[in-house]
């Protein structure tokens, strides 16, 4: 029973994410990115991270998107406004989708587990005290990074949005 719900997150995850790429529309895009952020949910239920799938739903599907879609609103996507890109621009694209997929795969066969690590100090990871202690102790400078790019992004769209009004 267990591995049917996997595998039917697993291929839910895996559909929405491409729609999400391959989808024409942005709004449309950022609703399967929605959905593969609620499968991807799923999946942490079935690991027992109840804290993390709760998380994961309010800040990924709720503020992210909600940034995304005032983004995609601002910057004003038309179709007929953009431009077809030339094939360069494609085949770069790929060389570079497949430089970076390689980058990650190995880096995903050379990484030793650190699960055992865990398991032999005796802390409960799934605790929300131990959990905010290593967030806030350990991780505290890329937490504070990603708080800083988030809200340079956000001015970044704002700013890219407005007109340029050019004096004559």
């Amino acid at each position: 029973m267990l591995l049917t719900i996997f595998y039917i997150l697993s291929a839910i995850t895996l559909a929405t994410a491409f729609l999400t790429i391959l989808s024409k529309n942005p709004i449309h895009s950022a609703i399967y990115l929605v959905l593969c952020f609620f499968s991807i949910a799923g999946h942490y239920l079935m690991f027992n991270a109840q804290f993390l799938a709760i998380v994961h739903i309010i800040v990924y599907s709720g503020a992210i998107m909600i940034l995304m879609l005032f983004t995609i609103m601002l910057m004003n996507l038309n179709k007929e406004d953009e431009k077809n890109k030339s094939m360069l621009s494609r085949i770069a694209a790929v060389v570079s989708f497949c430089l970076v997929a390689f980058v990650l795969l190995a880096t995903f066969i050379k990484a030793q587990p650190t699960i055992t690590q865990y398991a032999v100090s005796g802390k409960d990871y799934q605790s929300i005290k131990v959990l905010g202690q290593v967030l806030l102790n350990e991780y505290m400078l890329p937490f504070e990074f990603a708080s800083v790019l988030l809200l340079v992004s956000m001015i970044g769209a704002v700013l890219l949005s407005k007109k340029q009004h050019i004096n004559n």
